[in-house]
């Protein structure tokens, strides 16, 4: 074999573990969030959302971004599990989360960015590792909610005021 075609078949063999590795690296999950997706009943809204979570290549971490549109007086974002059908435990808070505030009015624009490592879990998936939320996210039985509140009562009174979450959506 020739010296050049040997440095060809290397050259060939390390793009393709590059390639490997690349794709590897980016698992990504998705969520489209909005009032239809929220259970037990649907919410009426004009606020919509989208969430995106990056795994690490390491599979020890969760880079995410929750973006939204509209939402008016969110207080929180939570991972939840539970299929697209149920209602189910809060499992991660994406926000707020140290001392953090509820924006109070309308909001447009990214909500938060952050990471999640297992750390990070609680509920039923508190003091286990990232891999068994990963796990859950891969059979599709995450979804994200996002919560609203006026801070008067009475509860659920309208766009703005779902303490039980205003929109949703499940990660696949």
């Amino acid at each position: 074999m020739s010296k050049s075609r040997a440095l060809l078949i290397a050259a060939t063999a390390v793009l393709a573990c590059a390639a490997f590795s690349v794709h590897a690296a980016e698992t990504v999950f998705t969520a489209s969030l909005d009032g239809a997706q929220n259970l037990p009943e649907p919410v009426k809204t004009p606020a919509s959302g989208l969430v995106e979570m990056r795994l690490s290549a390491d599979g020890k971490s969760l880079q995410y971004k929750v973006t939204v549109e509209k939402i008016t007086n969110v207080n929180a974002a939570d991972l939840h599990l539970g299929s697209a059908s149920q209602n189910g435990p809060l499992v991660a808070k994406l926000w707020p989360k140290s001392g953090g505030a509820a924006k109070k009015g309308e909001f447009s624009g990214t909500l938060v960015e952050g990471t999640l490592d297992g750390g990070d879990l609680i509920g039923p998936l508190g003091g286990s590792p990232l891999a068994d939320l990963v796990e859950q996210l891969r059979e599709g039985s995450v979804y994200v909610n996002l919560h609203t509140s006026d801070g008067m009562n009475p509860p659920e009174s309208g766009p703005g005021d779902h303490r039980q979450g205003e929109i949703r959506g499940q990660l696949k």
